[in-house]
C-alpha cells in the first residue's frame, strides 16, 4: 500500500483527499518506465488549479496530481536508470494525463527524468521544482539573447511566488541589479534577503498603459502575463529581452508592436512542461552551480501530504510566499 493524493470527479462532484492505494493500482511499467519511491513533491500553480478544481488541468479521472517529484528508483525497465538512482521529475503531463507525484509511489517515463544533482537533497530539489527550474530557463533565455548585468536592471514580476523568488536569487547572484515587483509590500525584507536591490508595487504595471514608455530594464522575467507583460515590454530598454513564463494575471496580451520595431526588444517564450531533456539537464546543472542553498532554505515551507489540499487553496488565493514542499514519505 502507498498513500496518494486522490482526485475524483463524477456525478457526485469533485473530491480531493489522501487515500491508501494498493501497489497494483499504479500504472503497469511499460518499456522505458521506472517506479520511483517519491520522497518529496511540491505545489506549483498547475497543481493548485488541479487540487482546487479551478482550471481544466486534469484530463483523466481519477487522478493523482503533482507535476514534480524527487526520490529513488525502486524498479526500472529503462536502460538509463538502475535501482537506487536518485532522480527528479518535472512536467511532461503527469498530474494531467498520467498519475503524478503527490504520492509515495509513481511510475514515470525514464526518458523524462533528470539525475538529482549532488548539490541538492530531494527536499531541496522540490523546493526548486518546476517553478525554480522555469526560473533558470528564463535566465538561460536572457543569456542566450546576450543580455548581461552591465546592460542595466532586470525586472522580476510576481517576485514572491515560486518562479519569482528563485529568479530573484539567481539573477542577483549572477550580478544583476534586480527590481522585484510584488503586490505584497510586507514581503519587501524577504525579497531583499534574496538579493533584490529594489521592490516595486505591482500596481505600477498591472493596469493598461501606453504602448511605449520610459526605458527602464535590460531584461525581464515575467510570470503574470496580461497588462503586466505588456507594460514590461513597453518599458524595456533598446535591444533588451523579456522572458514570458506565466499567466497568473491573465492569458491576454494587449500590447503594441512599438517596443519591438522601435526599440528592437525580444519577447522570449519559456516552456517548462515539454522542454527537451538536454535543456533540462543544463538547467539543473546551472541551478546546482548558481543557486545558494541557504537562500533556497529561506523560501521553503514544508507540509505533509494531507496538508497539501488546504495549502493549494492558499496558493490560488495568493497567500503563499516562496515554495511549498510536500513531504510524501511517511
Amino acid at each position: 500500500m502507498f498513500n496518494a493524493l486522490w482526485l475524483q470527479k463524477d456525478d457526485a462532484g469533485f473530491r480531493a483527499g489522501v487515500e491508501p492505494l494498493a501497489d497494483e493500482r499504479l500504472p503497469a511499467l511499460g518499456e522505458g518506465d521506472v517506479k520511483v519511491a517519491i520522497e518529496y513533491s511540491t505545489l506549483n500553480y498547475k497543481d493548485g488549479l488541479a487540487l482546487t478544481n479551478k482550471g481544466p488541468v486534469v484530463r483523466l479521472w481519477p487522478m493523482v496530481p503533482g507535476i514534480d517529484g524527487a526520490g529513488t528508483v525502486i524498479e526500472s525497465r529503462s536502460a538509463k536508470w538502475r535501482v537506487g538512482d536518485h532522480v527528479v521529475h518535472n512536467g511532461w503531463g503527469v498530474g494531467e494525463t498520467r498519475w503524478g507525484c503527490l504520492a509515495e509511489r509513481a511510475v514515470l517515463a525514464g526518458d523524462g527524468l533528470v539525475r538529482l544533482p549532488a548539490a541538492f537533497t530531494a527536499r531541496q530539489a522540490m523546493a526548486i521544482g518546476t517553478a525554480g527550474y522555469t526560473a533558470m530557463l528564463c535566465v538561460l533565455a536572457i543569456e542566450r539573447h546576450g543580455a548581461k548585468p552591465g546592460d542595466g536592471d532586470v525586472l522580476v514580476t510576481g517576485a514572491t511566488g515560486g518562479v519569482g523568488s528563485v529568479a530573484v536569487a539567481l539573477l542577483a547572484r549572477l550580478g544583476w541589479r534586480v527590481i522585484a515587483s510584488t503586490g505584497k509590500a510586507e514581503q519587501g525584507a524577504y525579497l531583499k534577503s534574496l538579493g533584490a536591490a529594489e521592490v516595486m508595487d505591482r500596481a505600477a504595471l498591472s493596469a493598461a498603459g501606453k504602448p511605449l514608455q520610459k526605458e527602464r530594464w535590460a531584461a525581464v522575467v515575467d510570470t503574470l502575463g496580461s497588462h503586466t507583460l505588456a507594460n514590461a515590454c513597453a518599458q524595456t530598454r533598446y535591444g533588451g529581452v523579456v522572458t514570458a513564463c506565466g499567466l497568473a494575471q491573465g492569458m491576454d496580451f494587449v500590447a503594441s508592436v512599438a517596443p519591438f520595431i522601435l526599440r528592437g526588444i525580444t519577447l522570449a517564450g519559456v516552456d517548462s512542461v515539454n522542454a527537451p531533456l538536454a535543456m533540462r539537464e543544463v538547467a539543473w546543472q546551472r541551478l546546482a552551480r548558481d543557486l545558494d542553498p541557504a537562500l533556497l532554505e529561506s523560501m521553503i515551507e514544508e507540509v505533509a501530504l494531507a496538508q497539501a489540499i488546504a495549502r493549494a487553496g492558499d496558493l490560488m488565493d495568493g497567500k503563499i510566499r516562496g515554495r511549498i514542499v510536500v513531504r510524501t514519505a511517511k
